[in-house]
């Protein structure tokens, strides 16, 4: 549904964050700009994804909820374009970045940038390499949802038969997390074999595209374990393609599709990440720390635990937030 909502955006990020900002501060350090509000720029990936829509959604209207103007953009995992809406947000004067970044490494020197402009930076979702430049970079916990989603995967696999992993983008630091945590767990189990791992990049076509590959060349796959919801349903598209509808997939995010396939049983199970949780503490320390220069937490890094997503508690599941 989300990919309807937003199918017939052609603006440009950069011009996108340029028409809405209309900030009423100067920076971070002005009194002024704390005390009028000021323009929130919020840059974080592809849009089309339910999970990242989410994220930009939720700081949104948190931000306008404290007194404050704000719009969002795409970097679509671009670097360079990444730094183009970081300069975008410099020259509006923005009083804040929400920023989830297109590469641990590739992002320090823009929120560097940012940072010395006087706007401070708040991640959310990934983290960079390098503690001391951003305020706040506040993640899910991928280490401790790969291992539960994992120890799903097992239970209904048997602890055996071959399986088949889909990786997410090499330059997020969250995918490769991901992938050796499933590993952490399943390598306990000598019965279950991994044939072929495959990066599709986050994105549900290049899932399709890489499970049909993978079932040609092993068609006694019992098993498939995802880096996310989305390569995890394009996945389910090519099994059933296939006619082979009894091949255990595990996805990981909570996205309202992946909680419809596991409640219809397509699915066995995904790993709630609490983003729209993370984006409003995000909003809220930046909002602290615009107002008495401190973020209110304890560190600069902050991780929150993921939960597990069955047919047990699927239904409550609205928006990547559970509600029981």
């Amino acid at each position: 549904m989300f990919k309807k909502k937003f199918a017939g955006v052609a603006v440009g990020a950069a011009a996108l964050l340029l028409l809405s900002a209309c900030s009423s501060g100067d920076n971070a350090k002005d009194d002024t700009a704390s005390k009028e509000g000021g323009h929130i720029t919020i840059i974080t990936s592809n849009l089309a994804n339910p999970f990242w829509l989410t994220e930009a959604e939720v700081a949104k209207a948190k931000a306008e909820e404290l007194g404050y103007t704000a719009s969002y953009a795409s970097h679509e995992q671009d670097p360079n374009k990444q730094s183009e809406l970081i300069d975008a947000a410099i020259e509006n004067k923005s009083v804040a970045i929400i920023l989830d970044n297109a590469g641990a490494d590739a992002s320090i020197g823009p929120v560097q940038k940012a940072t010395d402009a006087g706007i401070p930076v708040f991640l959310v979702n990934a983290e960079i390499n390098e503690e001391g430049i951003a305020k706040s970079q506040i993640v899910s916990n991928n280490a401790q949802g790969a291992a539960i989603g994992a120890e799903k995967f097992v239970e209904v696999m048997d602890g055996t038969g071959n399986y088949v992993e889909l990786v997410g983008l090499e330059t997020d630091t969250n995918s490769s997390v991901r992938s050796q945590g499933y590993a952490s767990v399943i390598s306990q189990y000598p019965d279950m074999v991994l044939l072929q791992q495959e990066t599709a990049n986050w994105n549900q076509d290049e899932g399709f595209a890489k499970m049909e590959t993978m079932l040609q060349a092993h068609p006694d796959i019992k098993g498939v374990i995802s880096g996310n919801d989305q390569m995890a349903l394009g996945a389910i598209a090519a099994l059933e393609k296939a006619g082979r509808t009894d091949v255990v997939v595990m996805g990981f995010d909570g996205a309202p599709d992946a909680a419809e396939a596991v409640v219809d049983g397509k699915l066995v199970g995904t790993v709630l990440q609490p983003i729209a949780d993370i984006a409003t503490q995000a909003v809220e320390q930046a909002d602290s720390f615009i107002k008495t220069g401190k973020t209110g937490a304890k560190s600069e890094k902050q991780s929150i635990d993921c939960v597990l997503i069955t047919k047990d508690n699927a239904a409550n599941l609205k928006d990547f937030v559970l509600t029981k």
